[in-house]
């Protein structure tokens, strides 16, 4: 996992985590807060790092870790293959301004075409 906190107990960390990649892998890109996005980024590229390799293996850490069985296949059959000749940077994260309630630093990362 990456090194940041995010104020929340390692458990519910892992598991925002998790949603928050699977449903970037799934819709191309979310809005969420700038320290977020830097954490989803990693795991994403990651994540499409596996898919190019498209083995049992790389499969089967990618189900454990992406939390719905359809994502995986699509990582596996759609996002992978458009990286095959890109050697990481598969996101892009651009800043759009604080958030109305608590003037957060809001971001949207996205998969890059």
């Amino acid at each position: 996992m990456g090194t940041r906190k995010l104020g929340r107990t390692t458990d519910h960390r892992i598991a925002m985590l998790r949603g928050m990649t699977t449903y970037l892998l799934e819709n191309g890109s979310i809005e969420t807060t700038v320290t977020r996005a830097k954490e989803v980024r990693s795991l994403a590229e990651k994540m499409i790092t596996l898919g190019k390799e498209n083995t049992l293996h790389s499969k089967r850490q990618a189900m454990a870790f992406i939390t719905k069985e359809d994502v995986v296949k699509k990582l596996f059959n759609e996002i992978a293959p458009k990286y095959a000749e890109r050697n990481g940077g598969y996101t892009r994260i651009v800043k759009c301004g604080p958030r109305r309630g608590d003037a957060a630093e809001m971001a949207i990362i996205s998969l890059v075409d």
